[in-house]
C-alpha cells in the first residue's frame, strides 16, 4: 500500500515525519495457537507522521487490509480489579449525567461487552453492541434480555441506527480514515439534538511526554491529543461539551452532541496545538536515547544473571519487544486474562503464562507494562511468595 500523503483527520498536506520502525506485528491482541505461527506472524511498517495543521498523528504506512478482527481477538482488561473500578466509575459518571432508562444505547467496538453490560445494569437502558470480537458465551447478566450484540465492524451499513446515546471506547485509534468514520457516526446520530456521543481512547500527550514507544503500534493507526480529537469532532458537525483525561492520564474522554455544522473551540483542553508540536519535536530527538537507556538496563540485568519477565501480554508488550528486538532476553510473559494463557505472543513466540506459572520461573525483575497496575501486580506476586524487582514502564 502506498504511503498516506494527506492528513486523514483534516486533509492537510503539512505533514512531517516523526518515527519509523520498519517491521512490527500487524496485530497485538490476536491469539496465536503455536510458537511457529507467532514467529511467522504478518508484519507491517510503522511510519508515523504528524499533521502540523490539526495536531493529528498517524501511521502513514497503515494498511487496513491486513487487519483481521475476530472472536480470537483478546483485548479485554476486565480481569483487573483496577480496571473494573475505572469502568464502574465511568458508568456512574454517565448515569449521573444522562437519564438512559429504556433508552437505546449503541456501542461501537464493544469488545466483550463489559461497558455496555455495566451501563445497562446501572441505568436500565437497552443496548446494541457492535464488534467482530464479541464472545456471547461470556455474557452473563440480568440485563442480557435488553441487549443485542452483533459480530461486525461498524460502518455505513449501520448508520441508520437510532441511538439515544452512542459510545465508542478504544476503537477510533484503530481506524485509519478517521474523518470518514466520525462522519458516519454523525449520520448515525442524525438530527436528534439530545443524543450524546461518548468517545474514549489513548491520550497522545502522555505518550509523547513519557516517550512511551511501547504505546505506538500497528493496530493503532491514529493518535489524538485532546485538541486534535475535539477539532475532528467539531469539523464533522458535533458540539463538544466535555473533554477530560482519566486513568492516570492515559485516556481521553470526549462527550459531544450533534450540531448543524462545524463548531468553534470552547474548552481549555482544546488549545494544545503549540504544545503538541513541541512534544512531537522532543519525541523525535529523544526516543533514541530512551531506547538506548532501556537496552543498557536490560543488558546489565542479564549480565548479572537476572531473569526478566514482562507482566502484560497486550499491545504494549508486543511493541516493546518488537522495537527493542528482544526474544530470549525475556524469560516469561505473564497475563491475568485466563483466555490468553497457553497462547503465543505475536512476533517473538513467547508462550503467555498465568500468574501461578511464575513460581516455576522465579523472575528477578518484572517489567510492568502499565504502571497503573503496579499495586495489584505487587499483591499478586507477594501472594505467590515472589518478591522480584518491579519496574514500571514510564
Amino acid at each position: 500500500m502506498s504511503r498516506i500523503e494527506a492528513c486523514p483527520a483534516c486533509a492537510s498536506r503539512a505533514l512531517e515525519p516523526v518515527w519509523r520502525v520498519p517491521s512490527v506485528p500487524v496485530h497485538s491482541c490476536l491469539m496465536v495457537e503455536s510458537e511457529a505461527a507467532a514467529r511467522a506472524f504478518p508484519r507491517g511498517e510503522l511510519d508515523l507522521a504528524f499533521c502540523r495543521t490539526c495536531g493529528f498523528l498517524f501511521n502513514a504506512a497503515f494498511d487496513p487490509t491486513v487487519q483481521h478482527y475476530s472472536p480470537a481477538y483478546e483485548e479485554t482488561q476486565a480481569f483487573s480489579p483496577r480496571f473494573l473500578r475505572f469502568l464502574t466509575e465511568l458508568c456512574e459518571d454517565q448515569a449521573s449525567k444522562y437519564d438512559l432508562r429504556d433508552r437505546l444505547v449503541v456501542e461501537i467496538g464493544c469488545g466483550k461487552g463489559e461497558f455496555l453490560v455495566a451501563l445497562a445494569e446501572r441505568t436500565g437502558c437497552r443496548g446494541i453492541g457492535i464488534d467482530p470480537g464479541f464472545r456471547p458465551e461470556r455474557l452473563a447478566s440480568p440485563a442480557a434480555a435488553r441487549l443485542t450484540f452483533v459480530r461486525d465492524l461498524y460502518g455505513p451499513a449501520w448508520r441508520r441506527l437510532p441511538p439515544d446515546y452512542l459510545a465508542c471506547r478504544h476503537t477510533l485509534e484503530h481506524i485509519g480514515p478517521v474523518s470518514a468514520f466520525v462522519r458516519t457516526v454523525r449520520e448515525t446520530v442524525g438530527e436528534r439534538p439530545g443524543t450524546v456521543v461518548l468517545f474514549e481512547l489513548p491520550d497522545l500527550r502522555r505518550i509523547l511526554i513519557e516517550q512511551a514507544f511501547w504505546d505506538l503500534y500497528y493496530e493503532h493507526a491514529s493518535y489524538f491529543t485532546a485538541g486534535a480529537l475535539a477539532r475532528l469532532f467539531r469539523r464533522e458537525g458535533f458540539s463538544v461539551h466535555a473533554l477530560w483525561r482519566c486513568y492516570d492520564e492515559q485516556y481521553l474522554v470526549l462527550e459531544a452532541r450533534p450540531a448543524p455544522g462545524p463548531t468553534a473551540p470552547a474548552l481549555p483542553l482544546e488549545e494544545d496545538l503549540a504544545e503538541t508540536r513541541a512534544l512531537v519535536a522532543a519525541f523525535r530527538t529523544g526516543v533514541a536515547e530512551k531506547l538506548e537507556g532501556l537496552r543498557q538496563r536490560l543488558a546489565t540485568w542479564r549480565a548479572a544473571g537476572r531473569r526478566i519477565a514482562i507482566w502484560g501480554s497486550g499491545s504494549k508488550a508486543v511493541a516493546f519487544l518488537a522495537v527493542l528486538g528482544l526474544e530470549a532476553e525475556i524469560a516469561a510473559v505473564v497475563d491475568v486474562n485466563p483466555h490468553k494463557r497457553g497462547r503465543w505472543l505475536a512476533g517473538t513466540g513467547h508462550r503467555i503464562l498465568g500468574p501461578d506459572d511464575l513460581a516455576g520461573v522465579r523472575p528477578d525483575v518484572v517489567l510492568v507494562m502499565n504502571p497503573i497496575y503496579l499495586e495489584e501486580i505487587g499483591r499478586d506476586l507477594s501472594a505467590r511468595g515472589l518478591a522480584p524487582l518491579l519496574v514500571p514502564m514510564r
